[in-house]
């Protein structure tokens, strides 16, 4: 099973973006997405966009992945 997260685009630079996932930045590619634009969601798989997500789509699944980490936290 693949798993894609969200990142918000911060800056671009040609193909690269800098993106930003939970406060963390990190490069990636936009050769898959040459729409996606500063300001825009991603989905963001091995270093790829991959596509260009809406902001309510975005939020909705990162809320969903922390819920899941809470859950698996409390397992431990």
């Amino acid at each position: 099973m693949c798993l894609a997260i969200p990142a918000l685009i911060k800056s671009i630079d040609g193909s690269e973006a800098e993106v930003e996932i939970g406060g963390i930045s990190r490069r990636a590619s936009l050769m898959l997405t040459p729409e996606a634009r500063v300001g825009d969601y991603v989905l963001l798989h091995t270093g790829y966009a991959i596509n260009v997500i809406d902001q309510e789509e975005a939020e909705e699944t990162l809320s969903l992945l922390e819920e899941i980490a809470e859950a698996a936290a409390d397992e431990n």
